[in-house]
């Protein structure tokens, strides 16, 4: 058989040479062609009432366990959250907010010392990303807690930034609880406004309820491409 693998199978062309000669032509094309800025009139809201209701009934509708509270409560919807789940390990990222840590510490803390857990790598009940936690690690654990960037009303959806209280992207997809609380201050009506405050150079993770797919004979399955369990406390 002669001629080359490329000559024999089209296909087997078909790699980065054939996209930078894409990519060349297109170059060539526009050369020289003027600069135009682009208007993007979205349609936004600018009534923000209702939108703690509607962010609320949205997040439940993906079948997420959702509590709305006033500021003063948030520490106990917090601890009682984790008092019902009883997670053995559950990550907290650093940056939390310290009144939420302590109801952390409150909730999980006395179960360790119950349970005879002795301090260390491996052993603590709260486990922190310092140093970051290899993929086994994370999945040796049973859950985390986060704040987020912002959710938005109309889709129901949490947006995280690896910001403060966040943590780094994995931490929310490889354990099987994410315990995640919203402010009221953070949400908005839609995503028009969402992208407008979100800064698109950071690691943005959109979540649109617990994870769940039914790309097998239309059969829903949780849990498969992040947690299993989503609960969300929304602080007025």
């Amino acid at each position: 058989m002669s001629g080359t693998a490329a000559e024999r199978d089209p296909r087997a062309g078909v790699s980065a040479s054939g996209r930078e000669l894409i990519l060349s032509r297109i170059r060539a094309a526009v050369a020289g062609a003027p600069d135009v800025e682009i208007t993007r009139a979205y349609r936004t809201s600018s009534d923000p009432a209702g939108a703690v209701e509607l962010f609320a009934e949205r997040v439940a509708d993906y079948r997420a366990v959702v509590h709305v509270v006033e500021a003063g409560e948030a520490a106990g919807a917090i601890a009682a959250a984790l008092e019902r789940r009883a997670p053995a390990r559950l990550v907290v990222p650093d940056g939390l907010p310290e009144e939420w840590a302590r109801a952390v510490r409150s909730a999980v803390g006395p179960r360790a010392a119950d349970a005879g857990a002795e301090p260390g790598p491996g052993t603590a009940a709260i486990v922190r990303d310092e140093p970051v936690l290899s993929a086994a690690e994370l999945d040796a654990t049973d859950g985390v807690i986060t704040g987020c960037a912002l959710g938005i009303a109309e889709t129901g959806t949490i947006v995280l930034d690896a910001g403060p209280g966040q943590g780094r992207r994995a931490l929310t997809l490889v354990p099987d609880y994410h315990l995640c609380v919203v402010r009221a201050d953070q949400i908005v009506a839609g995503v028009p406004e969402a992208v407008g405050r979100l800064d698109p150079a950071r690691p943005l993770t959109w979540i649109s309820g617990p994870s769940a797919t039914s790309d097998i004979e239309l059969n829903r399955v949780e849990g498969v491409h992040g947690p299993r369990t989503l609960e969300v406390v929304i602080v007025r």
